[in-house]
C-alpha cells in the first residue's frame, strides 16, 4: 500500500510539474500579445481557446516548440517573458513592425535552432548574452536598426549555420572571435557601418558559400559571393577582392 501511494504521489507531482511549464508558457504567449497588440494582429488569438489553436503555436508534449508569428502585423516591443519559452526550437517574427530593443532573456532559450527578427524596427545592441543559444544554427537580425558591434561571444555559437544582420547601422570591425564559427556557409554583414579588414581566415572556412560585406566602411570593398562552389573563394591573404561566383 505504502508503494501504491508513493506511486500515485510521483504521478501526481509530475504531472503538476507539466502542468507549471505549461501554465508559465501560457503566461509568456499572453504578455506577448498584450506586448504586441494582438488585438490588432492579421491572425490574432483567442485566449480563451486551447493553447494548441493559436496560430503560429506549435504545442508538443505540453511544451511550446515552435512559433511562427511571419508578417502577422505584430505592432509593439518584445517582453522579457519571451525568455520563458525554453522549449522552443524555433522562433519567426519576421516581417513584422516590431520595435524597441532585444530583450535580454532570448538567452534563456538555449535549445533554439532557428531565430529570425528580420524586417522589423528593432533598436538598440544585440545582447551579449544571445551567445548562449549554442544549438542555434539560423540567426536572421536583418534590417532592423540595430547599432553596436557584433558581440565577440558569438564565438560560443559553434553550430550557427547562417549569420544576418544586413541592413542595420552595427558599428566597429568584424570580430576575429568569427573564426569560431566554423559550420557557417552564409555570412551576410551588407549595408552597415563596419569598419576594419575582414578576416582572412575566412578564406578557409571549408563550408562558406555565401559572403555579402558591400557597402560598409571597411578597408576595402569586397564583392558579394552568393551561393559559390568553391570552398576556397576567398583569397583574403592576398589583399584581392572578393569575386562573384554563382
Amino acid at each position: 500500500m505504502k508503494a501504491i501511494k508513493l506511486s500515485i504521489l510521483c504521478l501526481f507531482v509530475t504531472a503538476l510539474s507539466l502542468a507549471n511549464v505549461t501554465n508559465t508558457e501560457k503566461a509568456a504567449l499572453v504578455a506577448l500579445y498584450n506586448s504586441t497588440n494582438g488585438s490588432q494582429w492579421t491572425h490574432a488569438w483567442d485566449l480563451s481557446s486551447p493553447m494548441e489553436s493559436w496560430y503560429g503555436v506549435t504545442v508538443k508534449n505540453n511544451q511550446v516548440v515552435d512559433l511562427n508569428l511571419e508578417f502577422n502585423n505584430l505592432q509593439g516591443t518584445l517582453p522579457q517573458e519571451i525568455g520563458n519559452l525554453v522549449n522552443l526550437k524555433h522562433l519567426n517574427f519576421g516581417l513584422n513592425k516590431l520595435s524597441g530593443s532585444i530583450p535580454s532573456s532570448i538567452g534563456n532559450l538555449n535549445k533554439l535552432e532557428t531565430l529570425n527578427l528580420s524586417m522589423n524596427i528593432l533598436d538598440g545592441s544585440i545582447p551579449t548574452n544571445i551567445s548562449k543559444l549554442s544549438n542555434l544554427r539560423i540567426l536572421e537580425l536583418g534590417s532592423n536598426k540595430l547599432t553596436g558591434t557584433i558581440p565577440t561571444e558569438i564565438s560560443a555559437m559553434s553550430n550557427l549555420v547562417k549569420l544576418s544582420l544586413i541592413d542595420n547601422k552595427i558599428s566597429g570591425e568584424i570580430p576575429a572571435e568569427i573564426m569560431a564559427l566554423t559550420q557557417l556557409e552564409e555570412i551576410v554583414l551588407a549595408n552597415n557601418l563596419l569598419t576594419g579588414d575582414v578576416p582572412f581566415e575566412l578564406s578557409y572556412f571549408p563550408k562558406l558559400k555565401t559572403f555579402m560585406v558591400s557597402d560598409n566602411k571597411l578597408n576595402q570593398e569586397y564583392i558579394s559571393v552568393i551561393n559559390g562552389n568553391n570552398p576556397n573563394m576567398m583569397d583574403l591573404n592576398s589583399g584581392s577582392v572578393i569575386t562573384d561566383n554563382d
